[in-house]
């Protein structure tokens, strides 16, 4: 597995990393395989999270087994207040079952006023200098679905690493990578998959790995199969050639800009549905010609998109500004006539 510097941290970190929100769909005996598999492909960095319910404690219990000293742990705070991000840190070490965490990371920090917060004297910054003080974190960084953030925290220099997302369809992050170089920030690239939006998997996650700004990648991985297949990339690593590139590029235009990277933030909907997934069967029907199992797997559901009410709680938690309810109406004109032709 090749390596790359994470910044100023100095850690030499997997050019593919493993991404921790798809696990909470896993139960422990996944989680377990999955760990065995990365420790053996060379990953040595997990991303986690408060916020992924369970995804920190069944890390924690993989890694008993598979060895908490075969990998960098990064996890991650929504809080902004002082006590609040103490707290946190408290539970991501009971929930991961260690001593101390490699890198503490604010987690979408969105707003400059939520920044603001963060960087005041009684904010979260300075709960974590002081982990960091106790040996409980190692280094901070700052993830943000917000160039203008990631920006302003490089300029004040405060944070050893950011995280963005970055694929060939979400590519602005480029300028804010090289600034992050210059001065000597490590690069993790959230979303390198878009979510898993791309049909030729290896090639978007060269053309990230092309970018010689970016530390590691960390594509959200639930099954063995996709370590292996993830991993590859990281092991073989090579420049993409014209014919792939134009497959790729041939990707990113069907998908457009308004597509579910499937990060989950739009939940709990009132109603039942699972959101995520009533995009992910329609793009199995519109763009993998899977009609038939699509349509089955779209009316088997319990709630499904036609339950959609338009209360519309679900628009403001997504970092994306998806306008979910279009783009439900969408799905449910796909599939109801369907149905009703059907039966």
């Amino acid at each position: 597995m090749k390596k790359r510097t994470l910044g100023k941290t100095g850690l030499e970190v997997s050019l593919i990393g493993f991404g921790g929100i798809p696990i909470q769909r896993c139960n422990q005996w996944d989680v377990d395989e999955i760990i065995e598999n990365l420790v053996a492909e060379g990953v040595n960095f997990i991303d986690t999270a408060r916020a992924y319910t369970n995804s920190e404690e069944m890390l924690g219990e993989a890694l008993k087994e598979w060895g908490r000293e075969n990998f960098y742990l990064a996890t991650k705070t929504p809080k902004i207040t002082y006590d609040d991000v103490m707290a946190d840190v408290q539970r991501s070490l009971s929930e991961l079952q260690t001593t101390f965490i490699d890198l503490y990371q604010f987690h979408n920090c969105s707003t400059m006023e939520a920044y603001e917060k963060i960087m005041a004297p009684t904010g979260g910054y300075a709960a974590l200098v002081a982990c960091k003080e106790k040996g409980l974190i190692k280094h901070i960084g700052i993830t943000s679905h917000s160039y203008e953030v990631l920006d302003h925290a490089l300029n004040e220099e405060k944070f050893e690493t950011i995280q963005f997302p970055y694929n060939i369809v979400e590519n602005r992050g480029a300028p804010l990578f090289e600034k992050a170089k210059a001065k000597n920030v490590g690069v993790i690239v959230m979303k390198p998959l878009a979510g898993g939006a791309f049909i030729h998997s290896n090639y978007a996650l060269r053309w990230v790995a092309e970018n010689p700004n970016i530390s590691t990648l960390i594509p959200g991985m639930d099954s063995v199969k996709q370590v292996l297949a993830n991993t590859s990339v990281g092991k073989n690593f090579t420049p993409l050639d014209d014919e792939e590139r134009h497959i790729l590029e041939a990707d990113a235009n069907a998908l457009g800009k308004t597509f579910c990277r499937r990060c989950g933030y739009c939940a709990p909907c009132p109603q039942g549905i699972d959101i995520p997934m009533q995009f992910i069967v329609e793009g199995y029907y519109r763009r993998y010609n899977l009609e038939e199992w699509a349509l089955d797997r779209y009316n088997s559901f319990a709630s499904n998109a036609s339950d959609c009410i338009e209360c519309g709680e679900c628009e403001p938690k997504c970092p994306y500004d998806l306008p979910i309810r279009d783009m439900l109406k969408k799905t449910r004109e796909l599939f109801d006539p369907l149905i009703l032709h059907k039966k």
